[in-house]
């Protein structure tokens, strides 16, 4: 199966990218709007620079390769610059999609799209694939509007919502929960963290396996595809100093309240992954299992 992925450069770009080639089964093709920021020789694969914000360059792209699948894993996810900078959030998570379903529609692709549980309010989750959607930052809004737009396209599509990714990758240009908690503890930073906000951590890996498994299998609909524990900031943050034997004396427990961010997240997510699991088979790791597959990544 030929395949394309968006965002090749990123956490979850990387690893597909590193799940594919070692299963090698498929022929890849790994795009991104920069230069190739990949750790493997393009001798395994085909690396093509594309801006997804240009409609255009998409159609050409996916009209030159045309891949049987495309995985879109290129996004804005940083949820305070959503809100502040709305007109590229919209383009980059709205008008891209639009780009790649009309794209996906001359070229008879199956396109697979990744969202978020921001799309919800966090006052009832977890939440299953059928629950309704009500985002209370632009950011949600932005990729519930894309799922939209996927549901009223006429190609063959999957979609699907992960929460809280983190893990390690090559040249990253964002960290996450685990490094942040390590690195800060580390340095003996005074750092609070959040008690009050229930989340489904995933690790970037389960999250590249989901999203394989619904490529090979061409699944249509919506699936949860995220982590199986249901825990705070603050119990990842102690679970992720415990693993490290760190001090915890600078570490202080707060309500979101506390925090002045600029956009508004949802106070309790989660998602259940029932159906992933029905469906395609998919089993996560547990949040301490990650910890130690993230350890063993920062130590090589």
């Amino acid at each position: 199966m030929k395949i394309l992925i968006t965002g090749s450069n990123g956490l979850l770009g990387q690893k597909l990218v590193k799940l594919l080639l070692d299963k090698g089964e498929d022929t890849l093709i790994a795009t991104a709007r920069g230069g190739n920021r990949l750790p493997y020789p393009e001798t395994d694969y085909v690396f093509d620079q594309m801006d997804i914000t240009d409609k255009q360059q998409v159609l050409e792209v996916v009209t030159k390769h045309k891949p049987e699948v495309i995985i879109h894993t290129a996004a804005m996810t940083n949820v305070d610059q959503c809100e502040t900078e709305r007109e590229a959030c919209w383009d980059q998570n709205v008008n891209a999609v639009n780009y790649l379903i009309e794209a996906s529609a001359k070229n008879n692709c199956f396109l697979l799209h990744l969202s978020t549980d921001f799309i919800f309010d966090g006052e009832d989750g977890p939440y299953d694939e059928k629950a309704k959607a009500n985002p209370v930052s632009y950011y949600g809004e932005s990729k519930l509007a894309a799922e939209k737009l996927l549901e009223n396209s006429t190609i063959n599509y999957a979609i699907a919502r992960t929460v809280l990714v983190y893990g390690i990758a090559h040249d990253m240009s964002r960290s996450n929960i685990i490094l942040w908690v390590k690195k800060s503890l580390e340095e003996g930073k005074e750092i609070k963290v959040v008690d009050d906000q229930l989340r489904s951590p995933t690790l970037a890996e389960d999250l590249a396996m989901g999203c394989y498994l619904i490529a090979k299998q061409k699944a249509p609909g919506v699936f949860n595809i995220c982590g199986k524990d249901l825990l705070n900031p603050y119990e990842m943050a102690l679970k992720t100093a415990d693993f490290f034997n760190l001090d915890t004396s600078t570490m202080q427990r707060a309500d979101a309240s506390s925090f002045t961010q600029t956009a508004k997240r949802p106070p309790r997510t989660g998602l259940l992954i029932e159906k992933a699991r029905t469906v395609l088979g998919y089993e996560p790791h547990s949040f301490d299992e990650g910890i130690a597959i993230v350890a063993g990544q920062i130590e090589k």
